[in-house]
């Protein structure tokens, strides 16, 4: 098989999640995009529960490629580093352990980008996503890990677990790019971009050392580059519930968005700063206040390693 086959990479940060990146591994496997068109890159920030074990087994299904760094506390920006520097493809999803992906995710990705002029930003729907450990053990017995797509028409056909930004889809339509910061729901769970692009922008900024925020930082350098942002939901998935630190990830959320503020400077980062001022909301302030983004069409590259 040659690169030159390569339709996208699919690029999978991972920590201590043997299980759940194993059952992500698993709804790859049964893909409509063929093999030979899509590359599988697991980046392993120092697990030490035979993590690498587990996903060399899958080597013989997928075509896949595994790199370790050792521990040394919360480097999620620099492992998606890893994987955007050894990309092979001209696209790059990003996705996370314990994302179940209907079989047609990666092909839609994929053909989000080629029918669109210019560079696109793709979001995916992500069903039972959510940022708190409410109903945990209830939200289980409705998915099933063994078949992503019936239980994704199953959650779809009742309107059940709906994708948490769903309330933004339905203020401002899935066709949302001509906000004023549509990068504000550019979760890496499952979402993609030009690899090109990516790389020219800087990639992740590695200053980010605990939970939330990297993403957005990156989404918001992919819109100052002109890169246009839309909700693909043919990109389905589902998110396996599992135990979050949710008063620890909002205190790092919180200090992130600070950081964005201070680091661009401008009058739609500096919101960030407001504790009023969240993904959901920051749109609807921007244009209540009249605020305009002001200076040159590309925001400041990231401090740390250049992707």
């Amino acid at each position: 098989m040659s690169d030159n086959d390569l339709k996208c990479s699919v690029i999978i940060p991972t920590y201590n999640r043997r299980e759940l990146l194993g059952h992500t591994l698993d709804s790859l496997t049964r893909q409509t995009l063929p093999r030979a068109e899509f590359e599988v890159i697991v980046v392993d920030d120092g697990s030490g529960d035979a993590t690498g074990e587990m996903v060399r087994g899958f080597q013989d299904r997928l075509r896949l490629r595994y790199f370790y760094q050792p521990d040394e506390g919360w480097r999620v920006a620099h492992a998606r580093n890893i994987g955007i520097r050894n990309a092979a493809a001209g696209i790059c999803v990003f996705i996370d352990s314990g994302l179940l992906l209907h079989s047609g995710c990666v092909a839609a990705h994929v053909a989000s980008h080629e029918g669109r002029g210019g560079p696109s930003a793709v979001i995916g729907y992500v069903y039972g996503f959510s940022n708190d450990n409410a109903g945990v053990e209830r939200l289980s017995r409705q998915i099933d890990p063994d078949d992503p797509d019936g239980t994704i028409a199953r959650l779809a056909r009742d309107r059940r677990l709906a994708d948490l930004r769903e309330e933004f889809y339905a203020e401002y339509t899935d066709e949302f790019g001509d906000l004023p910061a549509p990068w504000s729901v550019f979760w890496t769970c499952n979402v993609s971009a030009r690899t090109g692009q990516i790389r020219e922008v800087g990639g992740f900024d590695e200053a980010f050392r605990s939970w939330g925020g990297e993403d957005l930082d990156l989404g918001y350098r992919l819109h100052r580059a002109g890169a246009r942002f839309f909700l693909d939901r043919r990109a389905a998935a589902t998110h396996l519930p599992h135990e979050k630190k949710t008063g620890a990830n909002e205190e790092h959320a919180t200090e992130n968005y600070r950081y964005m503020a201070r680091k661009y400077d401008t009058p739609v980062t500096r919101l960030l700063e407001l504790d009023e001022v969240r993904p959901f909301t920051i749109n609807r302030i921007i244009r209540q206040r009249g605020i305009r983004e002001r200076g040159p069409a590309e925001a400041p590259l990231p401090t740390g390693e250049p992707a």
